[in-house]
């Protein structure tokens, strides 16, 4: 929350957004979270799932926490009315809601902040219960990767809110909010997990799914909107880079 406030006051500094800038911090973003994704879910999903699998094959349990993951995100795309500043994604008619363009961009931040929150909360439900897939140190590195990707985030909507007329201060209100929602979804993952050990390896892979489902289906169309395309994609690798030395050194 602290990395989507301190994006989120970028409003303060500038004077219009950046389009090119905002390419390249979603592609950072998107490198970040697909080797989060990877790292420090997915992998311990399968080695979870060799101890709680019940007989099953080791892809299992893996496999289908991670489809299910995508498409939980999908659900809540095609329920919850939402906008995107730099391309129609198709989720949801504008023209059919009377919410406001303000508040739909808001709620499209705010819907892929869910499964950030999910995948902290299971991250540390599992190093609670004695997950030997899961320790502190990796817990921690993905807090940090989330955290450094969450900094592009707030500045993503809160800068577009700047120029629909809002003014700075309603803009980074607005963009800070948006990460509101990740504690909530901490605690359902990390409750989840608490009461069905045996989910561990579902639970990882769901939240593994969840967030790869928000860097396909947004953070990469976005940071390839603004005719910076090699430098969005080198900046996605970039953030794939940070975050897996991050993983592995510290987890």
């Amino acid at each position: 929350m602290v990395f989507t406030l301190l994006g989120s006051a970028t409003v303060f500094f500038v004077r219009e957004v950046n389009e090119q800038f905002l390419a390249v911090m979603q592609g950072f973003a998107g490198g970040i979270m697909t080797a989060a994704s990877f790292w420090s879910l997915l992998a311990p999903a399968i080695e979870q799932a060799s101890v709680y699998s019940m007989g099953l094959p080791a892809w299992f349990p893996a496999a289908v926490g991670f489809l299910v993951g995508g498409l939980f995100l999908r659900l809540i795309d095609r329920i919850v009315p939402h906008f995107h500043y730099a391309a129609d994604h198709g989720d949801f008619n504008p023209e059919k809601t009377s919410i406001s363009k303000t508040w739909m961009l808001f709620l499209a931040v705010t819907i892929h902040n869910l499964p950030e929150g999910m995948a902290l909360g299971v991250a540390y439900a599992a190093v609670a219960n004695g997950s030997g897939s899961m320790t502190l140190a990796a817990a921690l590195s993905l807090t940090l990767g989330i955290g450094i990707q969450n900094f592009p985030e707030g500045s993503a909507l809160s800068m577009p809110l700047l120029t629909e007329g809002k003014s700075k201060f309603r803009a980074f209100n607005l963009g800070q909010m948006s990460a509101l929602v990740e504690p909530i979804g901490a605690v359902i993952g990390a409750m989840a997990l608490l009461f069905m050990q045996r989910l561990l390896p579902y639970a990882l892979s769901f939240a593994a799914g969840a967030m790869i489902f928000v860097v396909i289906e947004e953070l990469i169309p976005e940071s390839q909107s603004a005719h910076s395309t090699d430098l969005s994609t080198l900046s996605f690798m970039l953030g794939f880079v940070i975050m897996m030395i991050l993983d592995v050194a510290l987890g």
